[in-house]
């Protein structure tokens, strides 16, 4: 257990450059193509994962240049957290904006960077690179809800 829980004694907007980044549980669930009922505003997830997400690790090969390299990437800050509706329902940033506390298997509760994979809450081995799928809406989910 860390000894220092910033997430519940700060706000967002106040968390330091690395504190923020500490949130990310490397799940690779925000770098899956999703698409939008422009109607209903329902988010639905494919196993179609972006070019650059390392599909076993869960981590982006280029996170310094991703925002040019895909222009659709969010480079998320706390001003998107008003309404992260799009985001997975087991996201530290989400569950953060909700008022939640972190998952269990978090890697800032576990001491483990590894713990989201190894406790089976990550794409790991679940996803197919954008490279290796043609059409992605070819590829719905229901295994992760917004």
């Amino acid at each position: 257990m860390p000894s220092s829980m910033f997430w519940k004694n700060k706000a967002p907007a106040e968390f330091s450059q690395p504190e923020w980044e500490s949130l990310c549980d490397n799940c690779g669930k925000c770098c899956l193509h999703k698409y939008e009922d422009i109607d209903s505003a329902e988010v639905y997830y494919t196993s179609v994962s972006c070019r650059y997400l390392d599909t076993e690790s869960c981590h982006c090969t280029d996170y310094a240049n991703r925002s040019s390299n895909v222009p659709d990437c969010i480079n998320l800050t706390p001003k998107e957290l008003e309404d992260p509706y799009w985001l997975p329902s087991t996201c530290a940033y989400k569950l953060i904006a909700q008022n939640k506390d972190l998952p269990k298997w978090h890697p800032l509760l576990t001491g483990k960077p590894d713990s989201t994979r190894e406790t089976g809450n990550s794409i790991s081995g679940l996803a197919t690179s954008e490279n290796d799928a043609d059409n992605p809406e070819n590829f719905y989910i229901d295994w992760i809800t917004p």
